[in-house]
């Protein structure tokens, strides 16, 4: 039987993404990772080098996949902030990556260049807007972003949002709130 290295990979990945999530960078264990892939440690090793690197392709394939499917769109931004919103409430997994990448690195990892990139072409786009006028200026581009990711973020942590109509109701305050924030 031929093996198909993108499938084997793409299954690597997801398991992985599910066992840091779970476990933390600390707590997750290869041989998990390996029998969930239906994979083997040597293969693992062997397409990302060490559990770091592992790690580090999670970050870089889930930032791109991001992307894909939120990008930004500085003529809409509280909508923009409504999706990214609901790309956390159906894959909390993110977002437990996340903060687990903040209590056990600091934030950003050893090889966040991808992120970095990301992050700067997002605050570019909008104060590129902000010159334009589309978007208010009482907070700077980076400022923003931030408030911006805040608002999104903080509901996982915080709120109890199983219920459809609260989570239909905090997505509502965070275009509000977002609204306010570009404000001209």
């Amino acid at each position: 039987m031929k093996r198909d290295a993108q499938a084997t990979r793409k299954r690597i990945l997801e398991a992985a993404v599910a066992e840091f999530s779970h476990y933390g960078i600390a707590g997750a264990r290869v041989d998990r990772i390996a029998a969930a892939s239906a994979s083997n440690k040597a293969m693992i090793y062997t397409y990302f080098g060490s559990k770091e690197g592992l790690l580090e392709a999670v970050g870089e394939w889930l930032v791109a996949w991001h992307l894909q499917e939120v990008p930004l769109d500085t003529q809409d931004l509280p909508e923009y902030a409504a999706r990214v919103f609901d790309r956390y409430q159906a894959h909390p997994e993110l977002m437990r990556l996340v903060n687990w990448d903040r209590l056990e690195r600091g934030g950003g990892g050893e090889k966040a260049s991808r992120l970095a990139e990301t992050v700067q072409a997002k605050v570019e786009a909008i104060a590129q807007a902000q010159r334009e006028g589309r978007l208010g200026t009482h907070f700077p581009a980076p400022v923003l972003l931030e408030l911006l990711l805040a608002l999104v973020e903080l509901p996982t942590c915080v709120a109890d949002l199983r219920d459809e109509e609260a989570r239909a109701a905090r997505r509502q305050a965070i275009k509000d709130a977002v609204a306010r924030l570009i404000e001209r």
